[in-house]
Order: C-alpha cells, then sequence, then structure tokens
C-alpha cells in the first residue's frame, strides 16, 4: 500500500513485493522540510504479540498517526478487533495525542453495489470498539482513487502550516477567478491543499486526478522526461498544472473562457516565490512518526 503512495509503484506491480515482516522503518521527505518516519508493522500473528510486549515502547512512542489496516474479507474478525484495541491502548498510553486512522482495505473485492453497506457495517463494528477514543476510518483498493484520498487526508493532518496555505490558497484563487485550485505535493501527488470557488458533483475529483497525474508522471519517467506542465482545454473549462514551488505542483480550473491562458500562467509565475517563502518560512522541521498496522 505504502509502496503506491510512497515508492512509485503501480497496482499491478504490488503483487511482487513481499508482505511486511516484524517492523520495516523508513524514512520520507515530505513538502522539502517535513520527514515521515514510517514504521510498518507487519499484520502476522508471529510478530503481533512482540509489538504489544517486548517491543511496545520503541513501536508506540512519540507516535503522531496510528494507521490500523482492516482486511475487509478477512475471517478472524474477533481477532482483529482484539489487536486494534491492544493497539488503542497501547497508544493511550504512550502517545495520548497521536490520531487514529483505520483503513478498510481491499474493497475492490466487494461487489460495487455491496461497498457501501458493507463500509458501513465496518464502522459501526469500529465505532463500539474505539470507545472512549475517536477515529476516522476510510475504504481503500490499491486498484483505485481511495487510496490517494486516505493518504491526502492523513499527511494533511501532519503539515504544520495548513491553515496558513489555505488561507492564501483561496486568496490566489481569488485573484485568478479559478473555480477551484489544487496543490499536489510534487513527489507522491497527494492533494495537500484545494479550494474550491464553485461546487462540482463528483466528490472523488481531487483523488482522481492525483492517480491519473501520478501515472503519466511515472510514464515520463520511463521514457526519461519529466512532467512541467499541462494545459487541457475545452468549450467549458481550462485546466493548468504547472510546477509550482520546489515542493509542489498547482492546478487551476477555470470556466471563464474569455481569461486567456497566457495570464493564467503569469498569475502562476508571479505568484510561485510568494508561496516559496510561505513554505521556507513556515514549515520548519518535523519528524513524525507514524506507525502503521494491520
Amino acid at each position: 500500500m505504502r509502496s503506491i503512495i510512497f515508492a512509485n509503484y503501480v497496482a499491478r506491480d504490488t503483487s511482487r513485493l513481499q508482505a511486511t515482516i516484524d517492523v520495516e522503518h523508513s524514512h520520507i521527505r515530505f513538502l522539502g522540510n517535513l520527514v515521515l518516519h514510517l514504521w510498518d508493522c507487519g499484520g502476522q500473528r508471529a510478530y503481533r504479540d512482540s509489538y504489544f510486549t517486548s517491543q511496545r515502547d520503541s513501536v508506540f512512542k512519540n507516535v503522531e498517526v496510528l494507521i490500523y489496516v482492516f482486511d475487509v474479507e478477512s475471517r478472524e474478525v474477533e481477532e482483529d478487533m482484539h489487536y486494534y484495541q491492544t493497539c488503542l491502548e497501547a497508544i493511550m498510553q504512550n502517545s495520548p495525542e497521536a490520531q487514529v486512522f483505520c483503513l478498510i482495505h481491499k474493497m475492490d473485492l466487494i461487489p460495487e453495489d455491496q461497498r457501501q453497506v458493507v463500509f458501513a457495517s465496518k464502522m459501526s463494528e469500529l465505532q463500539k470498539c474505539s470507545l472512549p477514543h475517536k477515529f476516522t476510518g476510510f475504504q481503500t483498493s490499491i486498484w483505485d482513487e481511495t487510496l490517494y484520498k486516505a493518504w491526502s487526508e492523513i499527511v494533511r493532518k501532519l503539515v504544520p502550516n495548513i491553515g496558513s496555505l489555505q488561507m492564501h490558497l483561496d486568496s490566489f484563487a481569488g485573484v485568478l477567478d479559478a473555480d477551484e485550485i489544487l496543490l499536489f505535493e510534487k513527489a507522491t501527488f497527494l492533494v495537500i491543499a484545494h479550494s474550491v470557488q464553485h461546487q462540482h458533483n463528483d466528490i472523488h475529483r481531487f483523488e482522481k486526478i492525483s492517480n491519473i497525474v501520478k501515472q503519466f508522471k511515472l510514464s515520463c519517467s520511463k521514457l526519461q522526461a519529466q512532467l512541467h506542465s499541462m494545459e487541457v482545454r475545452n468549450s467549458s473549462f481550462a485546466a493548468f498544472i504547472d510546477s509550482f514551488t520546489a515542493n509542489t505542483y498547482v492546478m487551476v480550473i477555470i470556466s471563464d473562457s474569455s481569461i486567456p491562458s497566457a495570464a493564467t500562467l503569469l498569475n502562476i509565475q508571479n505568484a510561485r516565490k510568494h508561496f516559496e517563502k510561505l513554505e521556507q518560512f513556515e514549515s520548519g522541521f518535523l519528524s513524525s512518526a507514524v506507525g502503521l498496522a494491520g
């Protein structure tokens, strides 16, 4: 799962990866100065007990985010819930301020017309098991945009200046008279901020764009080329994707056909220095421990 987001794997290539053995550590630089320390804890029964005994302090101390992954087709529901509750107890003892996220994974194996019902049922079970703790749940699959949605929401919780970034992005959208603006992290293409001036019916559009553009970016790299900018225009709107700061891409959607492309591109160019200063001034260095269990 994390290989698709952070290691540029495509879904079909993940079958070559081996299951996580014990605890795997990785350090991911995100948005330049934000370092994510990922502790990927294998879900095999042989390793899980040690997380709560000999490794308890090292695994659960100084954690910013706990991400617990449930296999939607698991037949060991009671055991899964037991380990989840044990994780919650360990987190509350060692990192009481940590945020908890639950991913109901492999949802592609459930018939599409049954997914919402199955997901709602899983969320209801988790709410009972999690009390009095709070958590955020997502349904995910490596085969669609849901994985990007979940990880975008998770990493946004770790960006220290997200409120300020959002405010400046809203102002920028007003200057451009844009319908929407999206800010993507350059390496992962996760959506870290967005400004919506006009509502749209597709609530999953941001994650779909992340998925599509990242696949195109990977295709470019195979040809030893780099994605710098792109413009798509039709009778309804114009979409601009451009390299923005050292760590981001920006996407601007404009439906007003009277606004020439040159004006929009010039405004994007002029805004770069402002957002680069904002990024350097407010991001600082943050080391975040992220525990993944399942």
